[in-house]
């Protein structure tokens, strides 16, 4: 074997090795993507459960036997959470103020959810409002190791 042969040998095996290189790289970065989809939507999942069960409560505890128009008679804002209810039996959307409570999955554990209860301008769901109004508005989180940021979702509830 000659020399230009031999260095092309060497050129040709290093060249294989950088291309293999390279497919092993991308397969990794495929699966990381894959896999880190899976527990973001597994996230969005657990938030969106937790907001269909609230959707399934009364208003306020002063809603529960008769509706009201007026604002006054509604749970004052510094009562929002559970009265004497404990979890699963929670009867109004208040109720999940400060709720918090641990969930695992399949292919990732550790995901923490929690929900802050609070009555929102009418005008402006965005606004907090320090008396009750007819919006209530629900911020559901959902945290995990596994995720690079909180997945967040919001639902505002209005009394009818």
């Amino acid at each position: 074997m000659s020399n230009i042969q031999s260095m092309l040998a060497v050129g040709s095996l290093f060249l294989l090795s950088m291309v293999s290189l390279n497919f092993n790289s991308a397969l990794l970065q495929s699966n990381t993507a894959e896999i880190e989809n899976k527990v973001y939507l597994t996230a969005f999942s657990l938030a969106d459960d937790l907001i269909e069960e609230i959707k399934q409560k009364n208003y306020d505890e002063k809603t529960l036997v008769f509706p009201t128009v007026n604002r006054s008679t509604l749970t004052q804002t510094a009562s929002l959470g559970p009265e004497s209810e404990v979890y699963p039996y929670f009867d109004d959307i208040d109720d999940y103020n400060n709720f918090s409570r641990d969930a695992d999955a399949p292919h990732a554990e550790q995901y923490h959810i929690s929900a802050k209860v609070y009555y929102v301008s009418e005008t402006n769901a965005d606004s907090k409002s320090n008396t009750p109004t007819f919006h209530k508005r629900v911020d559901v989180t959902v945290s995990s190791p596994y995720l690079n940021n909180n997945v967040i979702l919001t639902f505002i509830f209005t009394h009818k």
